[in-house]
């Protein structure tokens, strides 16, 4: 006679992205599926989960678990304990539990999957054309969170009180709608309206989309309330709005981003390989940087000119909510669809606001009644080495966190100035807040202290340390040290390398190159050209650039020219000013004061900046003497290369650990001189820059190379200092997921943090002989 099954029941806790991605309803399946019993419920550490049943049984349940789940669902742990029955007689979906500590990682929001976009274009189906279509794979998430765990009531749609036949697809676990909790339809949801730049009503619903569509055909300026707040809308094609567009919005020559209506109408004006294809469809939807096909004359029907000036890439994105898939549909045509603000404020997220800030902005405002949680911008992507490099973390990404090895105490990192976001480290979890952006304003110093509470609120954390820059005049190290909290001030530069080691699962020792505009040094200097050793705890600086003045201190931010001079006036001295072939961007009398500003050394900072010194190259080279947003001499220059070019400028490697870039400067005047394009020089340039890191990492000897700072954007400098170290036998780490920008300063500011508190110690790197000399 054959024995009865042991019955076993299992208790299972799973952590990572598993609430709002149709977790449940997959685990209610695979229950029902062996005919297991017990329940499953959202908690604020994760999915809880038990079942009950023949032990071989509930052992292939465990074992099944991850292999099979839904497809935007990410498992970081899975914790099993082992009970005795308890007499379980069905499986079921049970309330959620917000006891305990909240681990649970929030999903962010999510493009419309194709089953959603169907049913928005079936005119069978009751979701038709209506623009607030989403299920469990797809929708608003971080957005409209308000609490954990995730549940409608902790959400910015608790106000909308779901209809029958949305009721019974929320409860039904086989259902795609099964607890979604935006779920919603023409007769419960929410709705859309058109109204003029008073606030007046025009139309509502799908008359509003219709109206609103026709008045972008008119080259107006619409202003569309989105998923994670507003965008400034008008025809790509239309040069007339797109320079209004321009003026209102006082951004001069910054490239707009582009939406499109489809992949094929990308192809259009874009190269797209099957890298950028994925990454354009990809539910994270970012806006992609494209080669431009404008070189051969592609898309300048519809193009218009004031797009994306002087630039050969531009920032490309799919319709990603239902709103966009039926405007873009109507239109048919590609449109600039940039943040909904004014330079340097966040974007706005409710329409009585934007009614106020984007006053003499917009034309109309297509808005909704679903309320924002908290502000979201488009993320901004580029393939490169391969991959995707994230430049701006947002929409798809935040607040997605960097997992590390060891659990971490509850830190809050306040980030940079610039780009800035904030970070929180949960166990061994750090989450990473969206892109607030320049803390220039008192609108974008507001969204930031906003973000900088909301992380903690979420996750019910209590806060142990506060981090931030060693700055002292950033808003964001002013915040710090005027918090209750334990502060660590972490150098600029050592949080770049930190953050992309934790991104890339390093510990020291390895050798981190951070290039970036600027950064406060140890030493009272602006760093930004810095090779700093991960050593133990904490870094050495074993080699940087040539310091040289700035004039004008963050005028020669904004003057290209005046960071040349810099250069120069290092090189040559008081000589120079008897140089009127050298100071031809200058007037005599601008000459004159500059030269003051040099004898008497005021307002002229040094730096060691790789950025200064490519506005300093951009500038000898004849491309640009003056820029109207960050980056633009940098971007121009990379955007000037010829790919043909192999030879690099001669440089030197001078005693004190100091990479000297006269030899490169005087070959440059010598170029132009003799009339050498400034393709030419850009690519020599970019050839020399990868040649110094290869002889600082020779010399160095730590195998592995960390590549970090803003100026790891620039697609091909990237590209050739990998190339070049790899082929040296170097190992090369460059980040992805977290920008190399400041918007990744937070996640090393907290990993530099943990390493100091803990006085880790991974031992120091074997000190070897330095040859210092010339690099031909």
């Amino acid at each position: 006679m054959q024995s009865p099954p042991s019955i076993k029941r299992a208790r299972i806790l799973v952590q990572g992205a598993v609430q709002g991605v149709g977790f449940r309803p997959y685990v209610y399946r695979l229950a029902s599926e062996l005919n297991l019993c017990g329940w499953v419920l959202n908690s604020a550490e994760g999915v809880v989960i038990e079942v009950e049943g023949a032990e071989e049984v509930v052992q292939c349940f465990v074992d099944r678990l991850t292999g099979e789940t839904p497809p935007r669902a990410t498992v970081h742990h899975v914790g099993v304990n082992c009970l005795e029955a308890a007499g379980y007689r069905r499986f079921e979906i049970r309330y959620s539990d917000d006891t305990g500590d909240k681990n649970v990682v929030i999903s962010p929001d999510i493009a419309t999957c194709a089953d959603c976009l169907r049913e928005l274009f079936d005119g069978n189906d009751r979701r038709f054309r209506y623009p607030f279509t989403n299920c469990t794979n797809c929708g608003p998430r971080f957005t409209m969170i308000e609490s954990l765990p995730y549940d409608r009531p902790r959400t910015t749609m608790k106000g909308f009180t779901m209809c029958a036949r949305c009721e019974e697809e929320y409860r039904n676990p086989l259902d795609r709608r099964f607890h979604a909790q935006p779920n919603a339809c023409p007769e419960c949801g929410p709705q859309i309206a058109l109204w003029n730049a008073g606030g007046g009503l025009l139309a509502v619903k799908d008359e509003a989309l219709m109206a609103a569509a026709e008045r972008v055909r008119n080259g107006e300026v619409l202003a569309l309330k989105g998923m994670g707040g507003f965008q400034l809308i008008v025809d790509a094609g239309h040069e007339a709005a797109v320079r209004r567009l321009r003026a209102r919005k006082h951004r001069e020559e910054k490239p707009f981003a582009l939406m499109v209506p489809s992949l094929e109408r990308a192809r259009e004006i874009c190269e797209i390989g099957v890298l950028e294809e994925r990454l354009l469809c990809s539910p994270e939807a970012p806006i992609v940087l494209l080669p431009s096909l404008s070189h051969v004359g592609a898309g300048a029907a519809f193009m218009a000119p004031s797009v994306a000036p002087g630039s050969p890439y531009l920032g490309v994105m799919l319709p990603y909510t239902p709103l966009h898939h039926l405007l873009m549909r109507e239109l048919g045509f590609p449109v600039v669809a940039t943040s909904g603000n004014l330079s340097d404020e966040p974007i706005c997220i409710d329409e009585h606001e934007a009614l106020e800030r984007l006053r003499g902005i917009a034309d109309t405002f297509l808005v909704h009644d679903r309320p924002i949680a908290r502000h979201m911008d488009d993320s901004v992507v580029r393939p490169m080495c391969g991959r995707l490099l994230v430049l701006r973390r947002a929409r798809g990404y935040a607040p997605l966190p960097v997992r590390v090895a060891q659990s971490l105490p509850a830190m809050m990192a306040v980030g940079a100035h610039l780009k800035n976001a904030v970070a929180l480290s949960q166990g061994t979890n750090i989450f990473l807040s969206q892109h607030v952006g320049n803390l220039e304003t008192k609108q974008a110093y507001s969204a930031f202290c906003k973000a900088a509470s909301d992380l903690p609120h979420l996750y019910d954390a209590t806060i142990e340390r506060i981090v931030g820059d060693l700055h002292p005049d950033y808003l964001s190290t002013k915040y710090a040290a005027h918090s209750p909290f334990p502060v660590d001030f972490i150098q600029h530069h050592w949080a770049h390398v930190a953050a992309c080691m934790a991104e890339n699962g390093l510990v020291p020792p390895a050798l981190g190159i951070a290039w970036d505009g600027t950064g406060f040094g140890t030493d009272g200097t602006i760093w930004g050209g810095e090779f700093l050793l991960a050593d133990g705890g904490s870094f050495r600086r074993v080699a940087h650039w040539r310091p040289f003045g700035l004039p004008g201190g963050e005028a020669a931010i904004k003057e290209p020219r005046r960071c040349a001079l810099g250069v120069l006036h290092e090189i040559f001295g008081d000589e120079l000013w008897e140089r009127r072939d050298l100071l031809s961007a200058f007037s005599r009398k601008e000459a004159a004061w500059l030269r003051k500003m040099f004898e008497n050394g005021v307002n002229l900072p040094k730096t060691s900046s790789v950025g200064r010194l490519f506005d300093a190259v951009a500038a000898l080279a004849g491309l640009r003497d003056r820029v109207s947003f960050e980056g633009q001499a940098a971007m121009e220059l990379e955007a000037a290369v010829d790919p043909d070019v192999e030879e690099a400028y001669p440089f030197e490697v001078r005693e004190k650990e100091v990479l000297d870039w006269e030899r490169t400067v005087l070959a440059i005047i010598r170029d132009r001189q003799d009339g050498l394009c400034p393709g030419r020089i850009a690519a020599k340039f970019h050839n020399m820059l990868a040649e110094a890191a290869v002889a600082v990492a020779r010399i160095v000897g730590e195998p592995r190379i960390v590549l970090t700072g803003g100026c790891f954007q620039n697609k091909l400098l990237t590209e050739q200092m990998v190339r070049r170290l790899s082929q040296e036998g170097f190992l090369p780490y460059w980040h992805k997921d977290v920008p190399p920008n400041d918007g990744g300063i937070a996640l090393g500011q907290i990993v530099a943090a943990a390493w100091m508190q803990r006085g880790f110690s991974f031992g120091r790197p074997e000190d070897t002989r330095r040859q210092w000399g010339s690099f031909d």
